[in-house]
């Protein structure tokens, strides 16, 4: 049985308590509980919804060599589904990176210095799950973070995914699914456990989230995780979160002429 996985955020001030670190040396995964208060959540929802229209109004299709996914929502309105980079064009958001609590999470990829990344890989993600008739963006399959490195001809380097939860989700709405201790297995299974994206299917062991909007959950990259599909359509459905990756490794900036790395083209191709 799995316990102590779920902290409140006076316990994560400066620095996590010995069993928080074990704990999640042991399973990779942990759950914060109001990291931000209801009314900070919308503040965000409003800032990102803000940066959407400008992008939908402008054309953008891609941010530094990061394409966007788009869909519908339950109105028929075009949205952005996956966001890249949003920091960088938010005031509000690329301060809320700042957050000392954030910057103390680094300490979970001890003895790797960490550090969080607007500017890297596709920086400050948000992600945008609605299930409708077209909607392109409702469930994600068994996957890990780690192949990224390998497609650009780099070892796999330790990282952690850091969503912040702007809806509430239950487990029995879909949501975050993940293989508890996965993260410490081999190279090997890191890569080829499950089919990357191509598997949706539940898994005994996998450990689901009751979220609400303010959460913070942290896993470590190598961990398998995969989204399950919301049973309902429409606006019950709705699922948006902010991810704030937090990385190791050599500082490798991208800019406004970035190329597409191919795993996001090889990811498009094998999710439509």
């Amino acid at each position: 049985m799995l316990t102590n996985s779920t902290l409140l955020p006076d316990q994560l001030t400066q620095v996590l308590s010995a069993q928080q670190l074990d704990f999640f040396d042991k399973n990779g995964f942990i759950h914060i509980k109001q990291f931000v208060d209801r009314l900070t959540v919308q503040t965000f929802l409003h800032e990102i919804q803000r940066v959407e229209a400008i992008w939908l109004a402008e054309n953008v299709d891609t941010v530094n060599g990061t394409p966007l996914k788009f869909g519908h929502d339950e109105t028929g309105r075009q949205i952005i589904q996956r966001f890249a980079f949003t920091s960088q064009f938010s005031p509000l958001l690329s301060q809320f990176l700042k957050d000392p609590r954030l910057q103390g999470l680094t300490q979970l990829l001890s003895p790797f210095e960490g550090r969080i990344s607007p500017n890297e890989k596709d920086g400050l993600v948000v992600n945008h799950y609605v299930r409708t008739p077209n909607s392109n963006f409702s469930r994600m399959g068994w996957h890990t973070d780690s192949p990224r490195d390998l497609f650009l001809g780099r070892r796999i380097r330790p990282m952690l995914n850091v969503g912040l939860h702007l809806d509430d989700c239950p487990q029995a709405n879909g949501g975050l699914r993940v293989l508890p201790g996965t993260h410490r297995q081999s190279v090997l299974l890191t890569l080829f456990r499950k089919r990357q994206f191509i598997d949706h299917r539940p898994d005994p062991r996998e450990v689901g989230f009751d979220i609400e909007a303010g959460d913070l959950t942290i896993h470590n990259g190598s961990l398998w995780h995969r989204v399950e599909q919301s049973p309902h359509l429409g606006a019950a459905s709705r699922r948006r979160v902010m991810y704030i990756p937090i990385i190791t490794g050599d500082y490798q900036p991208k800019h406004a002429s970035s190329k597409t790395p191919f795993y996001h083209r090889f990811a498009q191709r094998i999710q439509d």
